[in-house]
């Protein structure tokens, strides 16, 4: 078993392409297919770019969750950002999303079941919706390289109904920490 290691704050979908998701009462996730009526969803890559390069290529991110801290971390720096605004499906508290290793499991809530798949890059529509956010957003590393803060990408392996104030149960995969990088 996992531990419990925070609690979904928000859910949000939309079912049309926008960069922000309104927040809802609850969203239904369907096993390898996303967040029901979210136009994210599907088995095969929805992301518009993405779908341009291949459009059969499989959706490593069905569902995207961002930390609630990282609102904190840029309302620092005079950026006002809520909950679905990134254009996230679930805003979660107390879990360290980005120190996750590729294949974690999260339980949102009773039934649901994601697997992170990787990290969210951040693309140059969050300085359209708040100048100079994008730069807040990614950060550079001890190394040198881009850190990316904007959440990870998961897929559904059990569906379920998740909602705001659900617990987040974290389960780690067998084997070495793999680290995230973008999908």
């Amino acid at each position: 078993m996992g531990e419990t290691g925070g609690r979904v704050t928000a859910v949000s979908r939309n079912g049309d392409y926008s960069f922000t998701k309104p927040n809802r009462d609850s969203v239904t996730l369907v096993a390898g297919f996303g967040v029901e009526g979210d136009v994210h969803a599907g088995a095969t890559v929805k992301h518009r770019f993405r779908m341009r390069k291949d459009p059969s290529q499989p959706n490593l991110r069905q569902v995207h969750l961002i930390h609630e801290e990282l609102f904190e971390e840029v309302r620092g720096s005079g950026f006002e950002v809520a909950a679905g605004e990134l254009g996230e499906n679930v805003t979660t508290r107390g879990v360290d999303l980005l120190g996750l290793p590729v294949g974690t499991r999260l339980r949102l809530g009773a039934e649901a079941v994601v697997e992170v798949t990787g990290l969210r890059n951040p693309c140059a529509q969050i300085d359209g919706f708040r100048k100079g956010l994008l730069k807040e957003v990614v950060g550079k590393g001890a190394d040198g390289r881009a850190v990316f803060r904007t959440g990870v990408m998961s897929v559904v392996v059990s569906g379920g109904v998740v909602r705001p104030g659900d617990p987040v149960t974290v389960e780690l995969p067998n084997g070495p920490h793999r680290p995230l990088e973008i999908v």
